[in-house]
């Protein structure tokens, strides 16, 4: 069962309702240009929209739905949406069956189950299905009194997802461009943006972006550890209490709180620990067992 908070009313309900195996999700891109200002209008919480679309799919499939999921979009031009595509790419969003669908009930099959938008819009025609509204992206001041930078660079500009230099240039372009492997980590930005519950607004900063990087690094130079240990089951509270979290309401955060402390638990088995975090990063997409096989860096 997978359940979240709807938005109008502030009832968790059950999507899709029982006892149909298929989840529709249709995720709305906000108006380009609001809440940016680069040469795309592609900002943060143009990110963190598809991005919780992203984790809903991701969900439902790990408790055994199927799911179609379409993105509708304002009119874009041939070099936004080829931007758009290649940040949704790079920060590990699967893509949707149709993007700009103008009436998705064709595309979906029927009624949306969930509609996921921006918090402060209002997309036209949502009279079926739940909402999830999704928090704004902000950004804070330096110690100078300047707004960190916290939009995206041209992404027109950006080469294929593949080569992409250092991500963290995605949120905030004051960070320095390096090519060292525990910096460049397009990923850091999906773990910032789901740091916080989805109806949070999130706060991007060059030194938030820093740490998620070097969570990631730490995790998965541990996973890498852990898979060099006999394999152990997932002890069942952590798989109740993460399953929990997850099918009631998307609460991703909590997850990740989740995933800190066993990693510090001496009372888990290295290869429980391990199996934990895969199984987990089926719906965090963080790519935690990049390095398991390769030899530590010193």
């Amino acid at each position: 069962m997978l359940r979240i908070a709807d938005t109008r009313t502030g009832h968790l309900v059950e999507i899709p309702a029982a006892p149909r195996r298929l989840l529709r999700s249709c995720v709305h891109l906000p108006a380009i240009g609001e809440g940016a200002d680069t040469g795309t209008g592609i900002g943060p919480v143009h990110l963190r929209v598809p991005l919780i679309g992203d984790v809903l799919a991701r969900t439902a499939e790990l408790n055994g739905l199927q799911v179609v999921t379409v993105l509708t979009t304002p009119e874009l031009t041939p070099d936004r949406s080829r931007a758009l595509d290649r940040v949704m790419a790079v920060l590990g969003i699967h893509p949707p069956v149709v993007v700009g669908a103008r009436r998705p009930d064709g595309a979906l099959g029927g009624p949306a189950d969930v509609h996921v938008v921006a918090s402060g819009t209002d997309p036209d025609d949502l009279t079926d299905g739940a909402r999830i509204e999704v928090a704004q992206v902000g950004t804070a001041p330096t110690a100078e009194g300047v707004p960190d930078p916290g939009h995206l660079p041209d992404p027109g500009h950006l080469p294929d997802p593949g080569h992409l230099p250092d991500p963290g240039h995605l949120l905030d372009p004051g960070l320095p461009d390096t090519t060292e492997p525990e910096t460049a980590d397009p990923l850091a930005v999906r773990l910032l943006l789901l740091g916080r519950p989805y109806a949070t607004p999130v706060t991007v900063t060059g030194p938030a972006l820093a740490e998620a990087r070097r969570t990631l690094r730490d995790w998965r130079r541990s996973v890498a550890d852990w898979a060099q240990q006999p394999s152990r089951p997932i002890p069942t509270d952590l798989l109740r209490q993460s399953h929990t979290a997850l099918t009631e309401n998307l609460d991703v955060a909590a997850v990740l709180a989740l995933l800190a402390d066993v990693a510090e638990r001496p009372d888990v088995p290295p290869g429980a620990k391990f199996e934990t975090f895969a199984h987990l990063d089926r719906v965090l997409g963080l790519d935690l067992a990049r390095d398991v096989g390769h030899q530590r860096r010193p």
